[in-house]
């Protein structure tokens, strides 16, 4: 077994998108342009309603899927296809685009907080064009595992002897949320041939190679599993790996394929 280090931060790049929403983009801007599979991460968190009321209306999305993952607030999303839903605090929504698919994430809260995560996975190009779908699942199917000062919530892939909740997905993903009371450490094993990072959403971690402050991302080195232990305010962290597709990006807005001549067919 080796420990992953960081190799590599980001503080994030505030921006906004949508109509108007304000966020913060910690890989796909700066620093950290990409971290195969894994092509954005956006966080949007705000007590204003008038950072985030505009929300993200119709809007189309190909060859790629997105990973919302709310923390506080609610949002309405809806498709061309007829689906629609609601995440509220804890759930997640992991939705494959495919060859396809124009939708909206509106808020539904007009006041108090709205916040969480966007993030953009890769498909491979076999899988490029297939029929969207989405993945919804509400808080209560996250399985949360107790671990000593605190609790795991697995979003995708394997903790121990629990699966996650969203199954099926090319890249074979690990999405977990680690909430970790004050100076609690945890080890995570983490497959060696996925690329990864940790983000600290709340307080802050130690990791091999250094500290994370709340807000800054950590790339994630070789290795087989990754040691951690919260700051002295505990952690709320986001730990994601994937397995690296290693073909070309293509990308113009919301479409992501392989090649130039695919983006201007989209």
């Amino acid at each position: 077994m080796s420990d992953r280090s960081i190799i590599a931060t980001s503080v994030g790049h505030p921006t906004s998108d949508g109509a108007g929403v304000r966020l913060t983009r910690l890989i796909g801007a700066g620093g950290v342009s990409m971290i195969d599979p894994f092509l954005m991460l956006d966080e949007f968190g705000s007590d204003d309603p008038e950072a985030y009321i505009g929300g993200f209306p119709d809007h189309p999305h190909r060859g790629f899927e997105t990973v919302t993952y709310l923390l506080a607030g609610e949002v309405e999303h809806k498709d061309s296809a007829g689906n629609r839903g609601t995440l509220v605090p804890g759930s997640v929504q992991w939705m494959t685009a495919g060859r396809g698919v124009i939708h909206s994430e509106m808020p539904r809260i007009r006041e108090g907080r709205l916040w969480g995560f966007q993030l953009w996975v890769n498909l491979p190009a076999a899988l490029k064009m297939t029929p969207p779908r989405y993945q919804e699942i509400p808080p209560h199917a996250i399985p949360e595992v107790a671990v000593a000062g605190g609790l795991v919530r697995v979003v995708a892939g394997r903790f121990g002897d629990v699966v996650g909740a969203v199954r099926e997905v090319a890249v074979d993903p690990l999405y977990l949320d680690l909430r970790l009371e004050p100076g609690a450490g945890l080890t995570v094993p983490v497959a060696a041939d996925h690329d990864g990072f940790i983000y600290p959403y709340r307080g802050s971690v130690t990791v091999e190679g250094g500290p994370l402050e709340r807000g800054t991302l950590g790339v994630l080195g070789p290795g087989d599993m990754v040691a951690l232990v919260a700051g002295r305010g505990g952690a709320g962290a986001l730990l994601v790996a994937g397995r690296p597709l290693g073909e070309p990006v293509a990308r113009y807005g919301p479409f992501v394929m392989n090649t130039r001549a695919e983006i201007e067919r989209a």
